[in-house]
């Protein structure tokens, strides 16, 4: 009974997405730049970045909530994982996220994303060097996902959460919701995931930076030329993602485990692109990976990515986990990404 309800929930999850897809993506059209909370698309964990993030099929640490929130019913007893990306412009994000297993209940945890800009100078037309204020701005997202095995093969998981964003004294929030399935198929080390990232609500900046005074007559002379009005900022949808992946592990023993990966990926705000990765771990001690991110997307800067990563158990029980990832960004040069995982 349960095999058969896995079955029939993956394929009502497979074609709502399919046809939610058709009827609000345009295809020849990339939009790009045309939605609001940008950094939602940020890959997450340098595992799933040097692997070109291909990762939706793969997904077994935290970082699973920003890829499969499904991929968090893999992870056993209490894990805590930090992740710091130098992006671009010397922009910093760093991500925090905790999972606990509880045994046939699931597995439960939250995932906290926050950047960091730095201080601004508040410049104007009169004053090109400053005004003598700073301003800042600020992206956050906070989020509690759960995963469960309906069966030995088949996944579910889901991964509700906030989004906040902050420029100067204007902010914006939004509430949306990531799903994602997994399912170990009958062909030998094959895996197929699937999720739907940022399905939620419109963001609208609003606060003190959209107060004006108006002139509703600048040819009159005797009216009151400061009324004080709102500028009506406009509704932006969040970058919805649909993934598909399969991840095949040809090589599974004890000394070596080879997995290679690849994701289709249907976003709303850009054109249809590909990524492939690979993993090689020797001994369960040492991880070399690479990938190539956004083949087949016209114009994009992203390339190729290499990483590494190093896992040691301390105390019989607690398990240590370091991991880097290099991208490629062209004429933007490269990010970094450095990862700590703590298991018990």
């Amino acid at each position: 009974m349960k095999i058969k309800l896995s079955y029939m929930l993956t394929a009502l999850i497979l074609l709502n997405a399919i046809t939610f897809c058709q009827n609000n993506f345009v295809s020849d059209v990339s939009k790009r730049g045309t939605t609001a909370a940008p950094f939602l698309t940020i890959s997450e964990g340098a595992k799933a970045t040097a692997m070109g993030s291909a990762f939706v099929a793969v997904s077994d640490d935290q970082s699973a909530f920003y890829w499969n929130p499904a991929g968090l019913a893999k992870i056993d007893g209490i894990g805590i994982m930090f992740n710091h990306i130098n992006w671009l412009a010397d922009v910093a994000y760093n991500y925090l996220a905790a999972t606990y297993n509880l045994g046939g209940m699931g597995t439960v945890g939250f995932s906290f994303l926050s950047s960091s800009y730095g201080d601004m100078k508040v410049t104007t037309v009169d004053a090109p060097e400053g005004t003598g204020q700073i301003f800042s701005a600020s992206d956050i997202a906070f989020s509690i996902g759960y995963a469960l095995n309906l069966t030995d093969n088949f996944a579910i998981g889901f991964n509700p959460k906030i989004i906040y964003q902050s420029i100067w004294e204007a902010s914006a929030v939004g509430f949306a919701m990531d799903l994602g399935v997994q399912y170990k198929t009958p062909f030998d080390g094959i895996m197929l995931g699937m999720s739907i990232s940022n399905f939620g609500t419109k963001m609208q900046m609003q606060g003190n930076t959209t107060l004006v005074t108006y002139d509703p007559d600048l040819s009159s002379s005797g009216n009151n030329g400061k009324i004080a009005a709102n500028l009506s900022t406009d509704y932006w949808s969040m970058p919805l993602l649909f993934r598909v992946g399969l991840a095949y592990t040809p090589i599974s023993s004890e000394n070596n485990k080879f997995t290679i990966a690849v994701d289709a990926l249907h976003p709303s705000d850009n054109y249809e692109s590909v990524n492939i990765g690979g993993e090689y771990v020797f001994h369960d001690l040492l991880a070399l990976r690479g990938g190539y991110k956004s083949l087949f997307l016209q114009s994009s800067e992203e390339s190729f990515t290499l990483g590494i990563g190093l896992k040691q158990l301390l105390l019989g029980s607690v398990t240590v986990k370091l991991d880097y990832a290099y991208q490629n960004f062209g004429r933007l040069t490269y990010i970094q990404q450095f990862t700590l995982g703590i298991g018990f």
